[in-house]
């Protein structure tokens, strides 16, 4: 066989190979979007049924808001414990229903269409304001056991106040403190946040972030299959 045909024999098995490596190249670029595609279409459904969900919170907080202002208008200090506690439940709903809004504003501003890197951080967004809209509605717990108290309780040494009432309140209380401080990502591995933090707001935010961490180690599998391959 003479040199010429050698490296025509030669150059054709370059192509091929030069083939099978772009085919290759193709095939991974196609299975990749289509991977993309489902995990970002899974992530945004369970989005869009999130921002609806809490659009409905917002609705029932407006409502209950404006039943607890007619609460503090009608009494208005003729029971200072009253007024003072159900100032504050209206006060802490407020703050928890502008954050909700702001949640829905930041659901519908998510760019599916962008970097999933860039999706990544709109959801840790939308996870650091939800953990932040949780501890704020702890904080109002202690505030449920002291709207009915009175003055003359307090007066004149009620023993049922005392030992049962006060108590109860200062328990309410040791723990919206501590759960205001303890509600942090970093625990969210622990079995009591998974537990407190097992309904929808929290577990739905995850879940998409979860599908588009799949995204990424898929790319670097299948990066290092290519490279070994």
């Amino acid at each position: 066989m003479e040199d010429h045909e050698l490296k025509n024999i030669w150059q054709a098995y370059n192509r091929q190979l030069e083939e099978a490596r772009i085919l290759n190249m193709q095939t991974w670029v196609v299975h990749m979007q289509t991977v993309e595609y489902l995990q970002l279409h899974k992530a945004q459904s369970r989005l869009q049924s999130l921002g609806r969900f809490k659009t409905g919170i917002v609705v029932l907080g407006i409502v209950w808001c404006l039943f607890l202002g007619v609460l503090v208008w009608g009494n208005w200090f003729k029971n200072p414990y009253f007024t003072i506690s159900v100032g504050m439940l209206l006060l802490f709903n407020l703050l928890a229903v502008i954050l909700y809004i702001y949640h829905i504003v930041l659901i519908r501003r998510i760019s599916y269409s962008e970097s999933v890197t860039g999706t990544q951080q709109q959801l840790a967004k939308l996870q650091a304001s939800t953990l932040k809209a949780i501890r704020i509605l702890w904080l109002q717990m202690p505030f449920y056991c002291t709207w009915f108290w009175h003055s003359s309780w307090i007066d004149y040494g009620s023993a049922r106040f005392w030992l049962i009432t006060f108590p109860i309140t200062l328990f309410f209380t040791v723990l919206a403190i501590w759960l205001y401080k303890q509600i942090d990502y970093k625990n969210r591995h622990k079995k009591w946040f998974r537990l407190l933090m097992g309904g929808k707001e929290w577990t739905t935010v995850v879940k998409a972030m979860d599908y588009l961490d799949e995204i990424n180690r898929f790319k670097q599998e299948e990066q290092v299959h290519l490279q070994n391959g």
